[in-house]
């Protein structure tokens, strides 16, 4: 049931590269068909929010701090099994490099297959678990779902689709953001998959 009749956008930060957006991104759904909302799913780098930022991914950042890494576990694992995300499994690959996914999401958003293109994409890195940064097998998984491949392959060597990601990336850091998965109502920023509540909240509000 829509609870508001006012239509609000989540801007959504992502790469493929991070489990969380993974999960973020099977929970959205969800949330919007609640709230009434809509997502504005914006393809960027995570490298690049890092290397801007001096983050750090957690099995870097806490390396040393085990029972942090643990309990970063056990709430992936009550994420999964709260919003029943059993297809979830980690990639062997990890990490994977995701700039050629990357562009190809930027290039997917003009050819109007966006939706899709992420669909496909979050499936081959977290329920597949393929090597995804394998240029060969990146075309493979295209052609198997139907993407137009000659496209999406093209403008991810285009000098346009490559400062296009860079640019988005540059926005998302200019907003504030430090990581992935990062939602935005508004001017609020929200990071992370276990604020995906008060991301609801706010668009209620």
């Amino acid at each position: 049931m829509v609870k508001s009749a006012q239509v609000k956008t989540i801007d959504f930060f992502f790469d493929y590269g991070s489990p969380n957006a993974y999960m973020a991104d099977k929970v959205l759904p969800q949330i919007c068909e609640r709230t009434g909302a809509t997502v504005n799913a914006i393809p960027v780098l995570l490298g690049g929010i890092f290397k801007a930022t001096g983050n750090q991914a957690p099995m870097v950042a806490f390396a040393g701090v085990p029972s942090k890494l643990n309990y970063e576990m056990l709430e992936m694992r009550r994420f999964i099994a709260r919003y029943h995300l059993q297809k979830f499994q980690f990639n062997p690959h990890f990490p994977v490099t995701t700039l050629l996914a990357m562009r190809g999401a930027t290039s997917a958003r003009h050819h109007g297959v966006a939706a899709h293109y992420d669909e496909v994409m979050f499936t081959a890195m977290w329920e597949r678990g393929l090597k995804m940064d394998d240029a060969q097998v990146f075309e493979e998984v295209l052609r198997e779902t139907g993407l137009p491949v000659e496209a999406i392959m093209h403008d991810a060597h285009s000098p346009a689709i490559k400062a296009e990601l860079v640019a988005n990336t540059e926005d998302a850091v200019a907003r504030g953001v430090f990581g992935i998965p990062t939602f935005m109502v508004g001017t609020e920023m929200f990071f992370g998959k276990d604020r995906l509540g008060q991301v609801e909240d706010a668009l209620e509000e």
